[in-house]
């Protein structure tokens, strides 16, 4: 070991080094790359301080005058970086070494200034140092060691782009120390990409814990969960303290909360200055403050002295947490208590974390008033003032006492003493006991007051009722029911704070922002409630006395319904057809099923095949202008399957949209039901099948246009609009209607064809 750094360990006291420093300072890992892994507390500060000597010194024993940084330095948090500056300040004391912090929350002035005065080593935080980097006022082009202190919580708190970016901008040939309590595969990646035949050196065990830490769970009531925590410190009376909470709302109450009951007590969360956390551990290391509330924040790296106790007001989110909350105390040998309150709801969770940390613990309860005063009269027996000799003055004092008060009097006065200087234990219930049920003793009796406010004006029973309370000077438990109505609002105040009520608001009644409140005569009439949603029918029950209960009688059978009588089988339609076409209808001459009796869900069937020499339809409908007898020569002619006809048409030339004259054996159609029969039934009969609905009557008032071929329109219908103006039905051509765009003139309406 370099003589200047063994010299500065023994005058601090070092007597021999831990297992971690010893092993980084072997000389066959001089020049090597490190992944260091150890326990919390182990001393790694200390260690790494150590490994970059030789590559810092050389042979020499102290250091050129500061230009560029030789080291760098990067720790998660500033607390961490100034206490690792601090750290290496002594250790590096006779080298003449140069130190430089840059950490957030300070003067990025200041700071740039002392890199440009020179510094050997340079600690800080991964975001300002980037600043620096990239404001060029960090040089690192004489780097020769980079160390990562904490490295799985800088990649934790998202410092990964830091990381590399520093990395990547430091000179290839630095040596890269990785330093970490546990390490992850994020940080055995990070090695593998950044280092260089890193050599792996960790002194943790798989099987056993910190020896030098207790760990206890103590089982709490829901309702205790902060109340147990000043048992907890006023029991062990520890000279440092450390609470851990999760938010900072909850570091806030509880350091005002304990601040009230008498403990020194300091708060230390990130969204205090920096200036008021170097304050706030100054504090605890000077023995001002007894009781520091922390989040994470103050979970890595944090080294206070006499750390005695440490306290877990809520749980962490996971076993490492668990670990570096917890290695805040049992550092350089001393003993130290890690204590767990849980509530019943937290008690998997618990037992979840301590098996993933491999962490044997205690399952206790908090300490209960009884026995804490139990442990005040044992610490007031044990204090050494009984053992010191009086001195003169005191000597004198001491006989008036006795002769003013008996020697009873005068040890139960000096017990009252001792107690009043401390915090009174609280009452603690039962965790197995049930939460104690609130029972409110019904309202009454009442007075009505009618507020000028209402559902009109977005009045709601949540900020009614806190007006109330101020502007009428009551409690909540003295108003009853709030009706909100759609002007006014309806409150019910206690019949005993009507008078205190009244006098509060004055002559006006006014409450706030021109509210006024006045005093009813009678109770105001209450809409019925609405019926409460109808509920399943229950399920049929299936024990042995149900099945032995005798069947229920059968339901009546529905009354029967005649069939109507047969309709008449209507005319047959005569159809046209060439003497060698074939009998029209279906190929097997089956009569089509009516749509009742047919399959819902028929089977699909393929066509059947054509014969090939099957002589075409003769009836086939001709084009416009062409002959019927050259269409269908035409077709035979090509080999197509000629289209069967919809119906039968007669030989006569008529236009398509023509109807055909009516026939004498047409059926009547002005009988319900009565139809054309459809093609291919036998004998011309129509098969049987439900009435169509009947046509939707006309209604003069509608007056939404309608299409109707020229010639064509409906008496009675509504023009559809005169050209130039405005119709019933719209607007004229050019314009848009109700249904679009009217007809252009000169051609058919837009979207139709003609």
């Amino acid at each position: 070991m370099i003589q200047p750094l063994s010299d500065a360990l023994a005058e601090r006291g070092y007597d021999a080094l831990t297992p971690v420093q010893a092993a980084v300072t072997d000389p066959a890992l001089d020049g090597a790359d490190l992944l260091v892994s150890a326990q919390t507390g182990s001393g790694k500060t200390v260690a790494f301080g150590l490994a970059i000597g030789p590559t810092l010194l050389g042979d020499a024993l102290t250091l050129d005058p500061a230009a560029a940084p030789l080291a760098l330095i990067v720790a998660p948090t500033r607390e961490l970086a100034v206490q690792v500056t601090r750290e290496l300040g002594w250790l590096y004391a006779r080298t003449g070494a140069r130190l430089a912090t840059c950490v957030g929350g300070m003067d990025m002035r200041d700071e740039r200034r002392a890199l440009e005065r020179g510094a050997h080593i340079v600690v800080g935080t991964p975001g300002r140092l980037t600043d620096h980097i990239r404001r060029g006022s960090l040089d690192l082009t004489g780097l020769r060691v980079i160390v990562l202190d904490e490295a799985d919580e800088m990649l934790d708190l998202g410092f990964r782009e830091d990381l590399e970016f520093m990395l990547g901008e430091a000179p290839a040939d630095r040596r890269t120390l990785l330093f970490s309590a546990t390490v992850p595969p994020t940080i055995a990646e990070l090695a593998r990409s950044y280092q260089r035949d890193a050599v792996r050196v960790t002194t943790l065990s798989d099987r056993t814990q910190h020896a030098d830490i207790a760990y206890q769970v103590l089982r709490v009531a829901p309702q205790d969960s902060e109340t147990a925590i000043i048992n907890v410190l006023r029991f062990h009376e520890a000279q440092n303290a450390l609470v851990f909470a999760n938010t900072r709302a909850t570091v806030n109450r509880l350091a005002a909360r304990f601040a009230n009951r008498g403990f020194a007590v300091v708060s230390l969360s990130g969204e205090l200055s920096q200036t008021e956390r170097t304050h706030a551990l100054q504090a605890m290391r000077d023995g001002r403050a007894r009781v520091c509330v922390a989040t994470d924040v103050a979970a890595r790296g944090i080294d206070l002295p006499n750390l005695d106790l440490v306290v877990h007001a809520e749980l962490p989110t996971n076993a490492e947490t668990l670990l570096h909350r917890s290695g805040r105390t049992g550092r350089a040998g001393r003993k130290g208590l890690s204590a767990l309150i849980v509530p019943p709801k937290a008690m998997r969770l618990a037992e979840r974390l301590l098996r993933t940390a491999r962490v044997t613990a205690e399952w206790t309860t908090a300490p209960a008033a009884d026995e804490i005063r139990r442990r005040d009269e044992e610490r007031l027996l044990e204090d050494p003032a009984w053992s010191e000799e009086p001195a003169e003055d005191e000597d004198a004092f001491a006989d008036r006492l006795l002769a003013l008060h008996g020697p009873r009097a005068i040890a139960a006065a000096c017990l009252r003493f001792y107690r009043a200087r401390h915090s009174a234990p609280e009452e603690l219930s039962d965790p197995a006991a049930p939460a104690p049920a609130r029972d409110r003793a019904p309202f009454g009796p009442g007075v009505w007051f009618t507020l000028s406010v209402g559902r009109d004006a977005r009045a709601e029973a949540r900020w009614l009722l806190p007006m109330l309370c101020r502007s009428g000077r009551i409690g909540k438990d003295a108003i009853g029911a709030i009706r909100v109505r759609d002007s006014e609002t309806h409150v019910e105040i206690a019949e005993a704070a009507v008078p205190g009520f009244l006098a509060a608001l004055g002559p006006d009644g006014t409450l706030e922002d021109g509210i006024t409140a006045r005093r009813m005569d009678a109770p105001p009439d209450m809409p019925a409630a609405p019926a409460p949603p109808k509920r399943p029918p229950a399920r049929k029950a299936t024990s042995a006395a149900a099945q032995d209960a005798p069947a229920a009688a059968p339901p009546p059978p529905p009354p029967a319904v005649e069939d109507p009588p047969p309709r008449p089988a209507a005319a047959p339609r005569l159809q046209e057809a060439a003497p060698d076409a074939p009998a029209a209808g279906r190929p097997d001459n089956r009569p089509r099923p009516a749509p009742a009796d047919r399959p819902k869900d028929r089977p699909h069937q393929p066509p059947r095949a054509q014969p090939a020499d099957k002589p075409a339809r003769a009836d086939k409908r001709p084009r416009h202008g062409a002959d019927r007898t050259g269409d269908a020569a035409d077709t035979r002619a090509k080999g197509k399957p000629a289209r069967p006809e919809r119906g039968a048409r007669g030989s006569e030339d008529r236009t398509p949209w023509q109807k055909r004259p009516p026939r004498a054996s047409d059926p009547r159609p002005d009988r319900a039901g009565d139809a054309p029969p459809r093609k291919g039934a036998p004998g011309g009969a129509r098969p049987t099948r439900a009435a169509a609905p009947a046509a939707p009557r006309q209604d003069p008032s509608d007056t939404s246009r309608r299409y109707e071929p020229p010639g064509r329109a409906s008496p009675g219908a509504q023009p559809a609009g005169r050209p130039g103006g405005k119709g019933p039905g719209g607007k004229g051509p050019g314009g848009k209607g109700p249904r679009g765009k009217g007809p252009r003139p000169g051609g058919p309406p837009r979207g139709r064809k003609g």
